[in-house]
């Protein structure tokens, strides 16, 4: 199926691993060009190389997104390499354990910064070159917004403001036919999801707990799952799709699990 994307150029956020890294290929794979934005030079030089194999287009640039000025480096970059954006996928985050009572306000505040502040510094950022190109962004999110989960305050009032944050932006751009939509993961298994499971004291017997409560097939999301659905609302199949938060979590958040 041809989504439409041949030579757009989209930012994907943490997309040298994981969903990210999913989504880059994916775009990569329909023609696009994905510039993927995370920390760590090596392995965003690692994942451009292996997308550009057999003539893939893909660029890295090296930010620390929790600072501003790296936020708009990644827009600066973009536009002096390719001269457009076409979409901006917010994806780059981790949960990172700071809870209420484990927790304390500066650590708090530091999660916010690490886990919300770029998704509105780039959209703020590349926001002229989305008017251009009446492009679009989707925005990852996370099943602990709806749900909750317990010792991770920062990260779930993270996820619960970029689905507000998805509704807002989807208003205030309407009149520029730039679409805003979030889709919400649930249990995928990613390097770092395998990083806290072996963290903890008895992790296959965890694991297949979690995954017993999964009702659909009980088993975990791919992140070529959320890619495709990431790409699709990215695309112009999705033409008149806005506001939205999509679960792809195999009916995790939603369905009565007495059912599985």
């Amino acid at each position: 199926m041809d989504l439409g994307l041949q030579d757009k150029v989209v930012i994907v956020t943490g997309g040298a691993k994981g969903i990210g890294e999913a989504i880059a290929r994916l775009i990569v794979a329909e023609g696009g060009i994905a510039v993927i934005a995370g920390r760590k030079e090596a392995d965003n030089e690692r994942t451009v190389a292996e997308l550009r194999k057999g003539g893939g287009k893909a660029f890295g640039i090296t930010a620390e997104l929790g600072k501003v000025e790296d936020c708009k480096k990644v827009i600066d970059q973009t536009i002096k390499e390719f001269g457009r954006i076409d979409g901006l996928i917010n994806n780059a985050g981790a949960n990172d354990g700071v809870g209420l009572e484990s927790g304390n306000p500066e650590k708090f505040m530091q999660s916010l910064q690490n886990n919300l502040s770029h998704y509105y510094n780039l959209a703020h950022y590349a926001l002229p070159y989305l008017k251009a190109t009446k492009g679009n962004i989707v925005n990852i999110g996370s099943k602990v917004a709806t749900t909750g989960q317990g010792n991770t305050s920062g990260y779930a009032a993270s996820k619960g403001a970029i689905n507000a944050l998805t509704r807002e932006w989807a208003v205030e751009l309407l009149p520029f036919s730039v679409r805003v939509n979030t889709v919400i993961p649930a249990e995928v298994w990613t390097p770092l999801y395998e990083t806290w499971i072996k963290s903890l004291p008895n992790p296959e017997e965890k694991l297949q707990s979690i995954v017993s409560k999964i009702p659909f097939e009980k088993r975990m999301t791919t992140s070529e799952e959320i890619a495709g659905m990431t790409v699709f609302l990215l695309s112009g199949l999705s033409s008149h799709t806005t506001g939205q938060i999509i679960y792809v979590d195999g009916g995790y958040t939603h369905l009565d699990r007495s059912v599985s």
